[in-house]
């Protein structure tokens, strides 16, 4: 069962996930701190270069399937048109309201 982006817990993660589903990267990149990182499979990774490549320049997709740690946990079903679709588990970080940190990769 999918949970709609709209229905997530927690504002941020709700945002993020419905920038990702509708290709705003500008949005996405909005609800980041300026010095934001990210991790895929434990390797930190250059976060512009990741979006693009991951998420924005392939069609990036994410079906949220649970949630914990207050929404800032996730497992989800993530799709582009690279890598196809694949069960992956997320955790943000956040700082003064924006996401700070994002971890994500295969659940």
């Amino acid at each position: 069962m999918t949970i709609a982006p709209q229905n997530l817990s927690d504002p941020l993660v709700r945002a993020l996930t419905s920038a990702i589903n509708t290709g705003d990267r500008e949005g996405f990149l909005a609800l980041l701190t300026d010095d934001a990182t990210l991790s895929d499979d434990g390797s930190d990774r250059d976060l512009q270069q990741w979006i693009d490549k991951e998420i924005f320049s392939s069609g990036g997709h994410i079906d949220v399937r649970s949630e914990s740690d207050g929404g800032l946990s996730l497992i989800a079903d993530f799709r582009n048109d690279t890598w196809g679709e694949m069960r992956t588990a997320w955790r943000f970080g956040t700082t003064n309201g924006r996401i700070s940190r994002i971890e994500t990769g295969q659940a």
